[in-house]
């Protein structure tokens, strides 16, 4: 197989356990990571804001999200969002993740306020803000194109764009897990406005749901081609579905297997020929898979976290935050070499 290049037909054999064993597939992953990346592996200390559960969209795949009238239902206030980012810069942290619900009742100047005031006061964090989806909301409420809010954002003090709310790019799935969010082209639209912008950004996909093996080879075609025409995408973070809370109609209730999530690491590692980076997001796959994926593709695994909502309240069994020792542990273990970096994946 040609390591530059994997067309449709060799993508799908990737996926079917019977054309490609999953021992050989990881074999030919990690021998792209090494070739690519060589044996460091990746790690930043960050600590997540996810400052509204309230959402208007209310997927069928979200346990996190819920109505202005939950009893479950938060707004964070910004002070207490400067306390929390407060605590990250005091342990360490270069990163604030900062994601949430996409509220109806919150104004774009809420948006605004929240990077211009985190990155006054601390403007040694890189600030990773707002997903896609919620770029385009706030264009829709300020009734400005995406690019027009990005680099008001831009200004203010946000470094990189996360890749939430990606889910898959097929409409056909979308319309059955999210059909009320933007669908697969305002998500590349935005992110490709990101990247002309000079505000890089992470790619994602969530898997193990209702998607096909062929959904998952075209949401990662339509991120290659991206990419291609870009440059912009920093690493790719595939995310394993966690169905508790989940409504999904024809939704698969079962975890994700091991094994799944180890075929679906070193696939994307070995489709995506022109990112650089596969995080192991240990969140989501849970420590001991995370660091398996090592040998299968990855060569990074996302950070110290802290405080994370949206996957412990789909079901996430792992810890709310690892140590830089405990990391370090973990890659070394691995065989690999631990190196601290920042969003822009420089190293620390």
């Amino acid at each position: 197989m040609n390591s530059e290049f994997v067309s449709w037909d060799q993508a799908l054999r990737l996926f079917d356990e019977g054309a490609t064993p999953l021992h050989e597939l990881g074999i030919r992953a990690d021998a792209r990571r090494k070739e690519l990346c060589g044996d460091e592996v990746f790690y930043n200390v960050n600590s997540h804001i996810n400052p509204t559960n309230v959402c208007q969209y209310r997927c069928a795949l979200c346990a996190y999200s819920c109505d202005a009238d939950s009893p479950k239902a938060y707004r964070m206030s910004l002070e207490e969002m400067l306390a929390t980012a407060r605590t990250a810069a005091e342990a360490g942290c270069r990163e604030v993740h900062i994601v949430s619900g996409v509220d109806p009742v919150l104004p774009y100047s809420w948006y605004l306020e929240i990077v211009r005031e985190i990155h006054r006061a601390f403007p040694r964090l890189l600030i990773k803000a707002f997903t896609a989806v919620e770029i385009a909301w706030m264009a829709e409420i300020s009734h400005q194109t995406p690019s027009h809010v990005l680099e008001q954002l831009k200004e203010v003090g946000l470094s990189t764009l996360p890749g939430g709310g990606a889910e898959i790019l097929v409409d056909s799935v979308r319309q059955k897990i999210c059909a009320k969010k933007p669908m697969s082209d305002v998500w590349l639209d935005v992110h490709r406005a990101a990247h002309r912008l000079g505000i890089p950004s992470t790619a994602s996909i969530l898997y193990g749901h209702i998607e096909t093996f062929e959904d998952r080879v075209t949401h990662l075609f339509k991120l290659r081609d991206l990419q291609a025409e870009t440059g912009g995408f920093l690493a790719l973070i595939p995310l394993a579905f966690h169905p508790a809370g989940a409504q999904l109609p024809l939704g698969n209730k079962k975890l994700t297997s091991a094994a799944d999530d180890l075929r679906m690491i070193a696939a994307a590692r070995l489709i995506l020929h022109n990112f650089r980076n596969i995080k192991a997001y240990w969140i989501s796959l849970g420590v001991s898979t995370a660091q398996i994926a090592l040998a299968y593709g990855a060569n990074d695994l996302d950070g110290t976290v802290r405080q994370e909502k949206i996957h412990h309240d789909a079901g996430s069994l792992s810890p709310q935050c690892l140590t830089i020792e405990e990391l370090e542990h973990l890659i070394r273990e691995a065989g690999r070499v631990p190196v601290r970096r920042d969003s822009l994946y420089r190293a620390v």
